[in-house]
């Protein structure tokens, strides 16, 4: 199966209109795991709670879940992306992973950004890893980037690849990137929106840059800081489950958990 991204730059509050797009690109796309920015179907910028209340949706059963569902199932696809999802506890800034089967799994972000604390609950979830077609894929959100714990922990519970859904605004993480999947001898897919949303102050401009990186740290292939743009490439990801850099040093043996304590709060 073939992995890539959709980079292109949503409209607030056009739900129906996003969706439709996405539809139409992805009607030609089989047999892939394809990776979607982070609120791909809303729009970021939220200027209220009655604004997250009203485009955040239940999962499995709001309309961006069922229509990723439909198109995995038609097109013998793997679809990660993001929306608000509303809840019993509150709302959260999620991503969903969907196949040809249904609704594979939830993840609700860890990390928040910025103004995300005013609207959102922390993340619930835990990372989480499942098994595809394609591979083992985790999952993460955006500002998990941040905090080298999110992408240690998908490895550790035997991610190949790393699906990364994003609104990227800072201009770190592209690079960033590349040393999260070296140090975790893993492939990482972030799928980054582009535009700028100026709701309110101050403005938010996406930088693009969606990406896929190996495990080695090289860059595999990079999309522009501005253009639309969908992007597939053929990937074996076996070449993940291998965590030597040498005869002598494995990424994971070589760790020493005992001396790591205050990581724990200890």
């Amino acid at each position: 199966m073939k992995i890539g991204f959709f980079q292109f730059n949503p409209d607030f509050g056009q739900k129906e209109r996003n969706l439709e797009k996405v539809n139409s690109v992805l009607r030609e796309v089989r047999d892939a795991l394809l990776v979607l920015p982070e609120f791909f179907s809303t729009g970021y910028q939220f200027i209220d709670m009655r604004e997250v209340e009203e485009f955040s949706e239940e999962i499995p059963n709001g309309p961006t879940t069922s229509a990723l569902i439909e198109i995995a199932k038609t097109n013998n696809l793997y679809i990660v992306g993001g929306l608000p999802e509303k809840s019993d506890r509150g709302y959260y800034n999620s991503a969903v992973m969907v196949g040809p089967e249904g609704l594979i799994g939830v993840y609700r972000k860890t990390h928040l950004f910025f103004e995300e604390k005013l609207f959102f609950k922390p993340g619930d979830t835990g990372f989480h890893v499942w098994q595809t077609e394609v591979g083992k894929v985790g999952v993460m959100i955006c500002f998990d980037w941040f905090f080298p714990e999110s992408a240690r922990v998908l490895a550790l519970k035997g991610a190949e690849i790393i699906a990364h859904p994003s609104n990227l605004v800072l201009p770190w993480c592209p690079q960033a990137m590349l040393v999260r999947c070296l140090e975790n001898r893993v492939y990482g897919i972030t799928c980054n929106r582009i535009g700028v949303e100026e709701r309110k102050t101050p403005p938010l401009r996406y930088i693009g840059q969606s990406q896929i990186v190996s495990p080695e740290g090289s860059l595999l292939y990079r999309a522009s800081e501005e253009d639309e743009e969908l992007y597939l490439m053929d990937l074996d990801p076996s070449s993940a489950k291998d965590k030597n850099l040498n005869p002598y040093n494995n990424v994971f043996d070589d760790r020493r958990p005992s001396y790591y304590g205050v990581l724990m709060g200890g």
